[in-house]
């Protein structure tokens, strides 16, 4: 028997719709787009938090603009909160450059006590920033928490592409649903002459995504401001769904919530579990 067969999914109390956010690698913006999603669900009305699940390159707190230390009510953490977005993350509870070096077995024990021993209070979606790659942090998710869709970050390139392609497969092997694939840094509109630059090649993601039989969930732009807002701490989903620039993002959230409506419905009710 496998090991997802052998361990109960069971739900995280009070949290409706589990959504990974996955790459096959590193550097492909899959912190960006976890961060927008979560921030853009927020603003259409959700209840959202984030999970920043990357504990060796914790990106979300830099990403948020908020470097402060969880408190614990109990036994359980409380996370924080910026931008309407609950927030947990190691970034919070260590601190600087100093690096972890961890095996397996902690990072299972403190990606569950991200799970379960945080105080998520109500939320319709959980966002989890996985880290790049298919390794035990996605193993120890997917095998204990029912994981309601993932969507799969790459950018054009062949490279990032024939990785992407893995996660997809891995997710599949786990029978997680396939919300999508989304195109990062898909192209560069020219500030100066309007012209559109296809840096990493074009089109690598809708076609990797026709082929695999997965949905395509957009295209999203290289742009500087996107890159400003996250090393500052404002990330560009905070100019609503009317600023061009943050549209996109805005209109991966739609989909997102459609699909995982539609994944969700296929896997039937759930158990509901109260604290």
């Amino acid at each position: 028997m496998s090991p997802q067969q052998q361990q109960p999914k069971l739900p995280i109390p009070g949290v409706s719709n589990l959504i990974a956010v996955g790459s096959g690698k590193g550097g492909v913006g899959k912190t960006t787009i976890s961060v927008n999603l979560a921030i853009a669900l927020s603003r259409m009305g959700y209840r959202v938090g984030l999970l920043d699940a990357d504990v060796y390159g914790p990106n979300v707190p830099l990403m948020m603009g908020t470097n402060q230390t969880p408190t614990a009510i109990g036994e359980r953490i409380q996370p924080l909160e910026k931008y309407g977005v609950k927030l947990m993350s190691m970034g919070f509870l260590s601190p600087g450059d100093k690096p972890l070096v961890w095996r397996g077995p902690m990072l299972h024990s403190v990606i569950q006590q991200f799970l379960r021993g945080v105080d998520w209070g109500e939320l319709d979606y959980l966002v989890i920033d996985l880290p790049p790659g298919t390794g035990d942090v996605q193993l120890s998710l997917i095998q204990t928490a029912p994981v309601t869709g993932a969507v799969v970050v790459t950018t054009p390139s062949d490279v990032s592409l024939e990785d992407a392609r893995k996660a997809v497969r891995m997710f599949e092997q786990v029978r997680v649903p396939l919300l999508g694939i989304v195109e990062n840094m898909s192209y560069l509109q020219c500030p100066h002459c309007d012209e559109r630059i296809d840096v990493f090649s074009t089109g690598g993601g809708r076609r990797t995504a026709t082929d695999m039989g997965v949905n395509f969930l957009g295209a999203l732009p290289l742009d500087p401001f996107v890159r400003v807002g996250g090393d500052t701490g404002n990330p560009v989903a905070l100019s609503g769904p009317g600023d061009v620039r943050a549209k996109g993002f805005y209109d991966l959230a739609e989909l997102v919530v459609e699909q995982a409506r539609s994944a969700a419905e296929q896997q039937g009710p759930t158990i509901t579990i109260s604290e």
